[in-house]
């Protein structure tokens, strides 16, 4: 039998690599807007711009891991770990192709971290779901 779009809809994302991507992504660009916004329209200075940056990264991968582990139910620190690899590997991706630049961390560094911020999300994600579902 064909699933409807609508019933698709209501059932929800079944993925929770996607989920967890999804919020990633998401949390980024909203971060990133608001830290460029306070920067045009307030009198925080442009110095401060590489801790808002990495904070609005840690905090979007520890969102992303709970939620990739909340939405799993099990295993949540692969599962928030995971959302941390595919991050790292698609920042330094993207800092080697689009803009042929060495990253500032040293790569092993960015993916030790990235993975961590992301496991220690799905840690206590995963405790936060409900097991009678």
């Amino acid at each position: 039998m064909k699933e409807t779009f609508l019933e698709w809809g209501k059932r929800g994302l079944s993925s929770p690599w996607l989920t967890g991507q999804l919020w990633l992504w998401g949390l980024i660009l909203a971060g990133s807007f608001t830290a460029a916004l306070l920067l045009r329209y307030s009198s925080l200075d442009s110095s401060s711009l590489p801790t808002i940056a990495y904070s609005v990264n840690a905090l979007s991968l520890f969102a992303a891991g709970f939620a990739a582990a909340r939405k799993a139910r099990s295993r949540g620190w692969i599962h928030g770990g995971t959302q941390g690899l595919i991050y790292a590997a698609t920042i330094l991706l993207i800092s080697f192709l689009a803009f042929d630049a060495r990253p500032t961390l040293h790569p092993f560094v960015l993916i030790a971290s990235s993975f961590g911020t992301g496991a220690l999300g799905g840690m206590l994600g995963v405790n936060t779901g409900s097991r009678f579902r």
